[in-house]
């Protein structure tokens, strides 16, 4: 989920550019898109120069369809080209082809760790880029720095016909949606799905399985996908973290997250098991 199978990473961009390209171009993490009669798209140029941006860094993604993919950042208070606009990841998404979209988490991904990595944690030297793989190397420690990824677990958990839905004080209004948080440091991600139900609405849970993953640049997951079954407790809410839950049925749903997401993928496969079980 969030895979693209049409999209090959790489690290070394072709030589020359006589070919058209997909450019991600990004100002304050915010990407710039073209607004078409047909919907939102991206820059698909020869050159980066067409658009009449000054780049403060760049890098080669690879290929969706075997055109080439560049992550661009140009510099603050840039003006964007005729006809295009610099959004947020979350305003285009739903909006954006599926494909384009996850490259585009992809990038600002990149670009964020490149700003935030210039200089080496352990020494305080300047970091150089490899060219082997997606990392900055110490050339005076040698220590190693890869792009940030924080996994985080979303579960589902069922009971009988109903599902665990919960709302975040970050949500958009009305909207619901299952529970999901951060990996700590010595734990398996089973064992983070047990504690964070726990701690979020004080339920206990069993029969955790592995659903799918999906990349979420908000700002740099790794979501990992699980269903579970509801083994006791009461909902109790965490008020730091829940502002409201309850389980809902397939009749009685609230507002829910859009289709690209995983949460949502989660919430259809729970849907389409219980119009397969009402049909047995």
């Amino acid at each position: 989920m969030g895979a693209n199978r049409k999209f090959i990473s790489r690290m070394i961009p072709p030589e020359g550019r006589s070919e058209l390209a997909w450019w991600f171009v990004f100002q304050e993490s915010k990407l710039l898109i073209d607004e078409e009669p047909s919907g939102v798209t991206l820059p698909c140029l020869v050159n980066f120069a067409e658009l009449g941006l000054t780049p403060s860094r760049e890098h080669y993604l690879g290929r969706l369809h075997h055109r080439p993919c560049y992550a661009v950042e140009v510099v603050e208070g840039s003006i964007p080209p005729m006809g295009m606009t610099f959004e947020g990841l979350r305003q285009v998404y739903g909006r954006l082809d599926e494909d384009l979209f996850w490259i585009a988490a992809r990038a600002v991904q990149i670009i964020d760790w490149d700003r935030t990595h210039q200089f080496c944690g352990r020494c305080g030297s300047p970091l150089r880029t490899k060219t082997t793989e997606r990392a900055k190397e110490c050339p005076q420690c040698g220590l190693l720095h890869f792009p940030r990824l924080a996994p985080a677990i979303i579960v589902l958990v069922e009971r009988g016909h109903e599902m665990l839905l919960a709302r975040s004080r970050h949500f958009m209004p009305g909207m619901y949606s299952v529970l999901a948080g951060f990996v700590e440091p010595g734990e398996s991600i089973e064992e983070a799905v047990v504690r964070e139900v726990r701690e979020e609405v004080a339920v206990e849970v069993k029969d955790i399985k592995y659903f799918g993953s999906q990349p979420w640049p908000f700002p740099h997951s790794l979501m990992i996908g699980f269903t579970a079954t509801y083994a006791g407790g009461e909902i109790s809410l965490d008020d730091e973290e829940i502002e409201d839950a309850g389980w809902f049925t397939i009749d009685h749903l609230p507002s829910i997250p859009g289709k690209i997401s995983i949460a949502r993928k989660l919430i259809d496969w729970f849907l389409a098991k219980q119009e397969r079980s009402l049909e047995d």
